[in-house]
């Protein structure tokens, strides 16, 4: 075995322009350091979470995959890594490249590591003034196009557009990868049992298609987010998180199987593409969380995603990414939309939620059922808290102004 050399790339946000008197520079130069350090060993985890030890490959398809470096204090960044092997003869190893970036924007990373990859496989040297050119440009607003100018041999310079969607809540997801893994009735099923904060491992071979479906999932819960472990890869040498007894989405790849089948309490969902069965665990309630009636509402919703057909594939994702979060957000107005109207403010403090008188004023059963059960959950309880804390408009006239819908 041959000890794997891994490139990295960094592109790193200034997201301070604090001067530091120079009593504390020192301090925060050793403190910046050692914080370096930290995340050089978290980002050779995730960028192989296989290890760091390969055999020399004469093939291999690259492949990109995004991750989340969660910090102390609860705050996160986002990793996004495209996995390569260099032109060259005979057997050798696989390189790394990564972005780190405290924003979610894996379309548009893509498009820079394409650009990497076609100057990597040309030589090293092109890819440092590519990347000092993406450096000296202004990061694209959303909705927005930044243009960069690069040169290679014997092309010639080039124009790379980079452009961000004008919903920046969704640049960093692609749903057509959950829905070519999962039946509509199947996704249906995973967002039952992450809506109520449950353990869910998802395990595939492929690293990509573990941490696009994870943001995905996550990302059906909007407005409300989940609070709990978020591992979209977890690296073979941190398998033990999967006893945890806390709720989790995890990510796992498939050679791991063993290691997770033994856990009970769970939702261990295969998107393996020739799988025996999707579900290899189950808590055995997952079809019957959400109202009936509801889940009939979303199937027909998720329906019209299959008329999008015939379009490029960048504008194929944006259509489907569209119909498939108003499903899943008109769900959460049809439960819980109402709840502006229970929230109580006064000129001394923070708002109050009424909570019994919200949940009284749902006429179904079978809805006020399940909210029962969502009201409890963390990601709900931190929402209203968010909410309680907000001073609404016309409160300087002894007003508050309710909204049926949950704005976007």
């Amino acid at each position: 075995m041959k000890e794997l050399t891994v490139s990295k790339i960094y592109l790193i946000e200034h997201v301070s322009n604090t001067i530091w008197p120079s009593s504390q520079r020192d301090v925060m130069a050793k403190f910046q350091k050692e914080e370096e350090e930290k995340t050089l060993k978290a980002i050779s985890l995730f960028c192989f979470p296989e290890g760091i030890n390969w055999a020399p490959l004469t093939e291999y398809h690259s492949e990109t995959f995004s991750f989340v470096l969660t910090e102390i204090d609860g705050s996160r960044r986002n990793g996004y890594c495209r996995r390569l092997l260099p032109k060259g003869k005979g057997a050798r190893p696989p390189e790394a490249y990564c972005i780190i970036s405290s924003l979610a924007c894996f379309g548009l990373f893509s498009k820079i590591f394409d650009e990497v990859e076609k100057r990597r496989q040309i030589s090293m040297a092109l890819i440092y003034p590519f990347m000092q050119k993406l450096r000296e440009a202004s990061f694209p607003a959303p909705g927005q196009t930044v243009e960069i100018k690069s040169f290679i041999p014997e092309s010639g310079t080039e124009i790379i557009h980079l452009t961000r969607p004008l919903d920046s809540w969704l640049e960093h997801v692609n749903f057509c990868t959950l829905f070519d893994c999962l039946t509509d009735e199947e996704v249906l099923q995973v967002f039952a049992a992450a809506v109520l904060e449950r353990r869910i491992i998802f395990i595939a071979e492929e690293l990509g298609t573990l941490s696009q479906v994870l943001h995905a999932v996550a990302a059906l819960l909007y407005p409300f987010t989940w609070q709990h472990t978020f591992i979209s890869i977890v690296p073979e040498i941190l398998i033990d998180v999967v006893m945890a007894p806390t709720p989790y989405l995890l990510g796992v790849q498939k050679r791991l199987l063993d290691l997770v089948t033994d856990q009970s309490d769970l939702l261990l969902v295969d998107l393996s593409k020739h799988k025996e069965k999707t579900f290899r665990v189950t808590i055995g309630d997952e079809d019957s969380i959400l109202p009936p009636k509801l889940q009939a509402e979303i199937l027909v919703a998720l329906s019209q995603r299959k008329n999008v057909s015939d379009v490029e594939e960048a504008k194929k994702v944006e259509e489907v990414n569209r119909v498939v979060s108003e499903a899943f957000l008109h769900f959460f107005v049809r439960t819980v939309g109402h709840y502006t109207s229970y929230v109580k403010f006064t000129k001394e403090g923070p708002g109050v939620f009424e909570k019994r008188r919200f949940y009284k004023a749902i006429e179904s059963k079978t809805i006020r059922h399940f909210v029962k059960k969502f009201m409890q959950t963390q990601m709900f309880d931190l929402f209203i808290q968010e909410l309680e804390q907000q001073q609404p408009l016309g409160l300087q006239q002894g007003e508050s102004k309710a909204s049926w819908t949950i704005d976007r």
